[in-house]
């Protein structure tokens, strides 16, 4: 089995993001942005649903910092730059309380991952709508920041396949599967809560990202489909309170 990941600097991390906020000279760089994280369940799809959006329309993947070391996905290891920057626990720190970060959070109590504000200007010197894999958490704090965010909640079809796409996707410890249904819990239960959500479910690529177009692009999102996105949120939820009862 894979072992979890340890953070050697995790108190001074909980410390530096209590309360975070970005400095007030990124926030002035980031006034006119159009920014659109994606939230939702490890697992989900998420980096999927955006690399197809970036490869055939005016998309850029804001690509995310974190301090875990890479992982074999898929029978390839992940690739600096490309799914994340892996960077050394004291720089990302530095980093986190000198305010560069437009959000930062602890994710499975291991590791510290968020959205850097140099990529964010990158994105915009490109003239795309930027967008990127960001963990609940830090969803909140962009919501709080930059309210005019597109937030895209993302959902498996199902729990029994959402449950069958982490688990083949990679080796984890019964640990790791108890802190990811832990994390699924509390985020399906503030999605569900929060209306600035744009709930989305990734069954089938390409509708999945005509809807995710419609929302950002048009401004549009019949109730209809958004109800059965719900449903099935809160389907996910019943099933992960079950597990963990």
């Amino acid at each position: 089995m894979a072992e979890a990941v340890h953070l050697v600097h995790r108190e001074a991390f909980i410390q530096a993001l209590h309360g975070y906020r970005p400095s007030k000279e990124a926030l002035e760089k980031l006034a006119d942005i159009k920014y659109v994280p994606f939230a939702g369940l490890a697992g989900g799809g998420r980096n999927t649903v955006i690399q197809y959006l970036v490869n055939n329309y005016e998309y850029h993947f804001v690509v995310s910092d974190t301090t875990r070391p890479p992982k074999l996905r898929d029978g390839k290891m992940e690739v600096n730059g490309v799914q994340y920057f892996f960077r050394n626990e004291k720089d990302v720190l530095q980093e986190i309380q000198n305010g560069e970060f437009l959000e930062a959070e602890l994710i499975h109590n291991q590791q510290v991952s968020g959205t850097s504000i140099r990529e964010l200007l990158r994105a915009k010197g490109e003239g795309k709508i930027p967008l990127n894999d960001v963990e609940f958490g830090g969803v909140e704090n962009v919501h709080n920041l930059l309210p005019d965010a597109i937030v895209i909640g993302l959902l498996p079809p199902s729990y029994d396949e959402w449950i069958r796409r982490f688990t083949e996707r990679e080796e984890i410890s019964e640990q790791e599967l108890m802190n990811r249904l832990r994390t699924a819990q509390e985020v399906l239960s503030r999605m569900l809560e929060r209306p600035y959500f744009n709930l989305v479910i990734n069954d089938d690529i390409e509708q999945c990202a005509a809807d995710v177009r419609d929302i950002v692009e048009q401004g549009n999102y019949p109730p209809e489909k958004a109800a059965k996105c719900r449903a099935v949120a809160e389907d996910i939820l019943r099933r992960v309170n079950e597990r963990l009862a």
